[in-house]
């Protein structure tokens, strides 16, 4: 069976952009002293709310754009430029669009549930993995190739939720440098596709034809 190309970026696109490494980081610390039970059940409520969001933008964020009068050129050159940026924190060890400030942090330690926020959202479905959800349904061509990228949302979500469930374990096997050095692989990758992106937006302007 003949897989699209575009699945496979796609299904890197947002592994990259989602992190599940960094989630779990972050997640691990958090929730760090609670239950295991009501760990599981946060981890559960955090990736089920962020795959809606996910999916709202997925389905609707052309039509959206349609609304706004804003060209999928436009959107695809300003959404590979933000996607760059999130590339260059990535590659120099920043910490990314789609994680947490200390502000936000300090806030999650407060009593409420952070299911929504962060861990929802801005983690799981940050800026950067909203925007790339529109930009590659955006560039679709046919049924099959959008499913295939529904999938591909649907997987990254699983390796997330699965990487919540593992975090203790992930933080002590990779450790400081080895997040490291999974978070730079990811920053070089994602900086590739925002680049086409970006590409692929200016040549498809209709100033430039």
């Amino acid at each position: 069976m003949h897989v699209p190309p575009n699945v496979f970026s796609s299904f890197v696109m947002l592994l990259v952009t989602i992190g599940p490494i960094e989630t779990a980081v972050v997640f691990s610390s958090l929730t760090a002293g609670i239950h295991r039970g009501e760990r599981a059940h946060l981890a559960v409520r955090s990736t089920a709310i962020a795959g809606l969001v996910l999916l709202l933008f997925a389905l609707g964020g052309n039509f959206t754009l349609g609304l706004l009068h804003i060209s999928m050129p436009a959107f695809r050159v300003a959404g590979g430029i933000l996607l760059f940026l999130q590339a260059l924190s990535l590659t120099f060890s920043g910490p990314g669009l789609s994680s947490i400030s200390e502000g936000e942090r300090h806030d999650a330690e407060r009593p409420g549930d952070i299911a929504v926020f962060p861990l929802a959202f801005p983690l799981i479905a940050g800026p950067g993995a909203l925007s790339a959800v529109v930009l590659l349904t955006g560039r679709t061509e046919g049924w099959i190739e959008e499913t295939g990228v529904l999938a591909m949302i649907a997987a990254c979500l699983a390796l997330t939720y699965a990487a919540m469930r593992a975090a203790e374990r992930l933080v002590i096997w990779l450790g400081a440098t080895g997040a490291d050095v999974v978070r730079r692989i990811s920053g070089v990758l994602l900086a590739g596709l925002a680049t086409q992106f970006v590409f692929d937006g200016l040549g498809s302007a209709p100033f430039i034809r």
